[in-house]
């Protein structure tokens, strides 16, 4: 018999686009002054998950992530807030993310369903025994990487693993091992038992629990949300959400122009976002545009990423960050670095007030990585581009 998901609860709060918006940005740390005493591991544990990715334009992902909020961090501090005093710990929630450790006990229902399914991607003869020389190899000699282990690959293509591999691979999924750290985007592995505070290191909370409180906490990190916004956040079944949202503590609320229900976090309500708006350029993979549906209905704005799209096809360029300005949405350049400058190899801006904010974001990121000049590349719209490389002299 197939579920039927329970009607939604009548909204008793409606909010405009633009409220929701509003909510939205200051839920993800881009409205309002900036926790700079929490810094890079507040930001963390505001947003409750940090997207990783292989790709480094001007840095990685999860470095842009913590400087869209607080600005010019150093770099080197990012890691370091990351993977310093066992702060965090990489799993997989919306895709592989950084993660607070204190989170480690709301994935026991994703550890125990790979267990339950018996293999990830690979199988291999004797998984047991591989596994026992894993944990042997980590609890005499500490944290190493897979190449430490053994080597990582067969030799093919990059997924013909090796038996070392698959198997700390495994022991990771399942809970055994943790990834403490990224070292030369390496992940260094190292026993649950030792990596995981013993408060935490435990898979008693049941499946409905985890979800209903990684639910609760996506909804604090959205401002307000749709059920589908919600189950994309930690990549959750949509059935599993419906069965928890009535428990979270989510407020029902109707959002303008949303042709679906929506849920607020009740603390956001509790007040009227004011405050400053943060001008920066987003990681595609920021968590304030993930969701490639909501940044659409939330800011009218359609971005896909197509570093993987054949680049006669592409349109905006391989890595196109948008420009957030004023709490919008305004524009978007690929950027990449020559030397000690910043080339703006694609830019394109919704008209003449995105200029000075693209211009102030290209010099802010440009410092931040350390390069003294910024050149524009390509800019289609002429009139544009001529403002553009003016704001950029004057800057």
């Amino acid at each position: 018999m197939t579920s039927v998901a329970a009607p939604a609860p009548l909204p008793t709060v409606t909010l405009s686009a633009d409220e929701a918006r509003r909510l939205a940005l200051r839920a993800q740390g881009l409205l309002g002054a900036p926790d700079r005493a929490a810094g890079v591991p507040g930001v963390l544990r505001r947003l409750g998950a940090v997207q990783l990715d292989t790709i480094s334009v001007l840095a990685r992902s999860h470095e842009l992530v913590p400087y869209a909020r607080l600005g010019a961090v150093p770099r080197e501090r990012v890691e370091a807030a990351y993977w310093s005093r066992g702060r965090a710990f990489e799993y997989w929630s919306h895709a592989a993310c950084v993660l607070p450790i204190e989170e480690w006990p709301l994935f026991a229902f994703r550890r125990r369903a790979y267990r339950e399914r018996g293999h990830r991607w690979h199988r291999i003869a004797d998984m047991e025994s591989a596994c026992r020389v894993v944990r042997d190899r980590l609890r005499a000699d500490g944290p190493l990487t897979a190449s430490e282990l053994g080597g990582a690959k067969n030799g093919g293509v990059w997924w013909d693993w090796s038996e070392t591999k698959i198997a700390v691979e495994w022991l990771l999924d399942t809970g055994e091992v943790v990834c403490t750290e990224r070292r030369g985007w390496k992940r260094v592995y190292d026993l649950a038992e030792r990596a995981v505070p013993a408060e935490l290191l435990h898979d008693e909370l049941d499946d409905a629990e985890c979800v209903r409180r990684l639910v609760a906490q996506a909804g604090a990190a959205l401002g307000v949300a749709t059920r589908a916004d919600l189950a994309d956040y930690h990549r959750l079944k949509a059935a599993r959400v419906d069965a928890v949202l009535p428990d979270t503590g989510l407020v029902p609320v109707a959002v303008e122009g949303w042709a679906k229900p929506a849920w607020a976090d009740p603390a956001a309500l509790e007040s009227t976002p004011r405050g400053r708006h943060r001008t920066t350029l987003l990681s595609p993979f920021d968590s304030l545009i993930w969701d490639r549906p909501r940044t659409e209905r939330m800011f009218g704005f359609t971005h896909r990423l197509e570093a993987y799209v054949p680049k006669p096809k592409r349109v905006h360029g391989y890595f196109a960050m948008p420009l957030l300005a004023g709490g919008r949405l305004v524009g978007r350049v690929d950027p990449g670095r020559e030397g000690a400058t910043l080339v703006a190899r694609q830019v394109s801006m919704d008209g003449r007030a995105a200029v000075e904010p693209m211009a102030r974001a290209l010099w802010e990121a440009a410092s931040w990585v350390g390069c003294s000049d910024v050149r524009v590349e390509r800019c289609d719209d002429v009139e544009l581009r001529r403002l553009l490389e003016g704001a950029l002299r004057d800057g």
